[in-house]
């Protein structure tokens, strides 16, 4: 799995098959998606019209919360997932939130891969008892968790925990979507003038560093392309250890141990 992908998320519909086009260009191979993204359709397009083949891609998508009988649910929502793409297997099947029949979702999620529809199957937005209840309960053990991560939200303890279970951790988020003035912060700043890199290359330069996997976003081809630069430079330990003073340990966005987040997020449903 290439350590840096090419997200979608909130990238309209109509707007996806040219950002896609323009990613695939500057030389990402990993494409994440999902089912709530409304947008899987088009990612399908820009992938057969690229001229990359099939094999070099790596093509991540995510159904979402399914209700019993999960393993019936989840097997057509993955057909529809793969008929929108146009492509007749999947490199990695997130499990998009813990809610719903899970186990009966990753049941079903663990016949896909053995049927090498889906490569890998991995989960996101587990917390660590969620995370941990499930590799209790497994016959196939997730291989990723794709979860919040961010210079404010670093979860350095919950990668390493999920480094002993054999559990890489892939970002969302990565950029805190701006949010906490991220990209004038004045420590990240500083480290990226003396690199004559930007926030974002410092960014992503300390999760490589880090072997945190992440996806960007971007409609922009010089955007794309600057995310990509990350490997000419390396942070020392002491930018290392500079960046890890911003992490406040909390979510900037949705907490999963919330009652108030977990009943919406356990009660949404796709409409298709």
């Amino acid at each position: 799995m290439p350590i840096i992908g090419f997200g979608v998320y909130r990238i309209p519909a109509d707007e996806t098959e040219q950002a896609v086009t323009d990613a695939l260009a500057a030389g990402y191979r990993l494409l994440d998606t999902a089912a709530s993204h409304g947008n899987e359709e088009t990612v399908g397009r820009a992938i057969e019209n690229s001229g990359v083949s099939r094999e070099d891609l790596f093509v991540t998508t995510n159904p979402y919360v399914q209700d019993a009988p999960a393993e019936e649910n989840t097997k057509r929502a993955f057909e529809k997932s793969l008929n929108k793409l146009g492509i007749d297997y999947l490199d990695l099947y997130l499990m998009h939130q813990p809610y719903g029949d899970a186990y009966g979702q990753w049941r079903a999620m663990e016949a896909l891969n053995r049927e090498r529809l889906a490569k890998a199957t991995g989960v996101a937005n587990f917390y660590p008892d969620r995370l941990f209840g499930l590799i209790i309960n497994k016959e196939i053990s997730p291989p990723v968790n794709q979860i919040e991560t961010h210079p404010f939200f670093q979860r350095t303890d919950y990668q390493a925990l999920m480094r002993k279970q054999g559990v890489q951790l892939q970002a969302w988020g990565g950029f805190a979507q701006g949010e906490n003035g991220l990209f004038t912060n004045p420590v990240l700043s500083e480290i990226g003038k003396k690199y004559k890199k930007s926030v974002g290359q410092v960014v992503l330069r300390r999760a490589v560093q880090r072997g945190v996997a992440s996806t960007q976003k971007s409609v922009r081809p010089e955007r794309m392309a600057e995310n990509l630069d990350v490997f000419d430079f390396a942070l020392t330990d002491d930018e290392m250890a500079s960046i890890a003073t911003l992490d406040t340990g909390a979510t900037l966005f949705l907490d999963h141990h919330d009652p108030e987040i977990v009943k919406w997020l356990g009660a949404r449903r796709l409409d298709d």
